[in-house]
């Protein structure tokens, strides 16, 4: 199956045999190409015994911890066929990941994403409420997470508008015209996850102006660790957001992704959980010898994704702890694996997890 063909699949339509059946295909395939591309890669899969004549179904094969990314140049193509470079979210001094995407990885990524939020607001472009400063997307040959999020969200707009200016204040003036121009209409809404409730709902509340976004639908994400610090909980941040204004709490959506499988992201449903969709997926491991976990159980969190062929990010271990919930039996309806994200591993500077648990810098994984 070609990816053209594995992304016109509705994003959560296949069932566990079916997906395996379509994953199992397309990640040996990337996996073959990778190989074959990107000389760190191979290096590094021929250091663990990998045989790339003879490979194991997808949750068998090797990972790459995306710290590597922060270490190495990885690309699987040259470097004039590279249309943008991504870099991950970092505080000041911190070394960020470097994404390097082609043209094709890019459509294939804005495909992906398509379906996948199509899912929750719709396939019409509608108003868009852009919880953030234009400030952020000035530079659009080197993006950041945060600025490749809003760009590639704002695809879902009809008209744009920023909530927030250059210093971050709410510019309430501008939403109130916004607004009245699109009164009665679904205001989709996009922003990441802390700053909504710092420059959004706190200013709105301390502001005194309500207003009313009763239809409104937001997708959120980014992380909890500083809502999590400041103890607000998901249940108290739809409250808050409801109370602020108006929006609905089972139309407020959170998402898990990173700037390593941009495109790749599990959307959050009505019922408060995380899905994987059908070019996706998640694999809890354990951290003692990274075997899968069970259902339930805490451990790494693995990200599977169909769509890097431009970079070896097909098969990543992610830095974050959660667990799987369930699959193909979520109350919403939607196939699939659902989990839980609990947050960053403490103190996680993963190279084969080095720092919090010693392994080699690829570890092999262990059959089932």
């Amino acid at each position: 199956m070609t990816i053209d063909e594995i992304l016109h699949i509705p994003p959560y339509s296949l069932d566990r045999d079916a997906k395996r059946k379509m994953l199992n295909e397309r990640i040996g395939e990337l996996t073959r190409y990778h190989y074959e591309h990107c000389e760190l890669y191979r290096k590094m899969m021929d250091a663990v015994g990998l045989d790339i004549n003879n490979l194991p179904e997808y949750d068998e094969l090797p990972f790459l911890p995306v710290r590597l990314f922060k270490e190495f140049e990885l690309r699987s193509v040259p470097k004039e066929e590279i249309a943008k470079t991504m870099t991950s979210s970092g505080t000041t001094g911190q070394q960020k990941s470097q994404i390097f995407v082609d043209r094709t990885t890019s459509a294939n990524q804005t495909k992906a994403l398509t379906k996948i939020v199509s899912a929750f607001i719709g396939t019409h472009r509608v108003p868009m409420l852009i919880l953030d400063t234009s400030a952020v997307i000035k530079n659009r040959n080197i993006f950041s997470a945060r600025g490749a999020g809003i760009l590639g969200f704002s695809m879902f707009g009809s008209k744009r508008m920023y909530a927030l200016g250059e210093n971050m204040e709410l510019d309430v003036e501008g939403m109130k015209k916004f607004l009245e121009e699109h009164k009665g209409e679904t205001v989709f809404m996009f922003g990441f996850t802390f700053m909504i409730w710092q420059h959004f709902c706190k200013k709105l509340i301390e502001s005194g102006y309500k207003p009313d976004l009763s239809k409104g639908v937001l997708i959120h994400g980014g992380g909890w660790k500083k809502l999590v610090n400041e103890q607000v909980l998901p249940e108290e941040y739809k409250k808050t957001l409801n109370e602020a204004c108006g929006i609905l709490p089972e139309n407020v959506h959170d998402y898990y992704g990173m700037v390593e499988q941009t495109g790749s992201i599990y959307m959050e449903c009505e019922c408060g959980h995380l899905h994987a969709p059908a070019f996706s997926d998640v694999i809890i491991r354990r951290p003692i010898d990274f075997s899968i976990a069970d259902k339930g159980e805490k451990g790494i969190i693995e990200v599977v994704s169909a769509l890097p062929k431009s970079y070896p990010g097909h098969v990543l271990l992610t830095e974050d702890e959660g667990a799987v919930l369930g699959e193909d039996d979520c109350p919403c309806g939607r196939k699939g694996k659902y989990f839980k994200v609990f947050g960053r591993i403490k103190n996680a500077e993963i190279r084969g997890c080095s720092d919090t648990y010693t392994t080699p810098l690829v570890p092999k994984v262990p059959k089932k």
